[in-house]
């Protein structure tokens, strides 16, 4: 499988929703740990960058486009 880009800033689509109704997050940290924000309640949550990976569906924008 190939692996995602994604970089710090970036707003992802994850493949489960959250509780709040959305699936758009936006990166904050990187780092051994990735912290992603929900952009429709703005709840963070902390994942290792495996687990990152195997949940992220796509990158759908990223503030260098």
């Amino acid at each position: 499988m190939q692996q995602k880009e994604f970089q710090l800033h970036d707003e992802v689509e994850m493949k489960k929703q959250h509780p709040c109704g959305t699936n758009r997050w936006k990166v904050i940290r990187m780092g051994a740990d990735i912290r992603i924000k929900c952009m429709g309640c703005q709840h963070s949550v902390m994942l290792t960058r495996a687990e990152f990976a195997k949940k992220i569906k796509k990158v759908l924008a990223s503030p260098g486009e």
